[in-house]
C-alpha cells in the first residue's frame, strides 16, 4: 500500500476517491474519523492509499484532474 493523497479538505478526498474508483483503482481511506480527536476543526489530514501496482496510474489520474498527488 502506498499513500497517494493527504489532505484536510474532505471535498478533495471525496473527488479523488470518485476519480480513482471510476478508473477501477481500489482506494483505501485512512484517518477518516480523526476529526473526533481534533474537535472537528479539520486540522488532521485524511489519507488515501492505493495498492503498489496502481500507484503510477493513480498519480496520473489525479494529475490529469489537477489534484497534486505529492511525490
Amino acid at each position: 500500500m502506498k499513500e497517494i493523497l493527504r489532505s484536510t479538505d474532505p471535498t478533495v478526498i471525496a473527488f479523488a476517491t470518485t476519480l480513482l474508483e471510476g478508473e477501477g483503482i481500489a482506494v483505501f481511506p485512512l484517518d477518516v474519523h480523526m476529526s473526533i480527536l481534533d474537535g472537528s476543526l479539520g486540522i488532521l489530514p485524511q489519507r488515501l492509499m492505493v495498492a503498489d501496482r496502481d500507484l503510477f496510474i493513480a498519480r496520473a489520474v489525479l494529475r490529469d484532474n489537477e489534484i497534486d498527488p505529492g511525490s
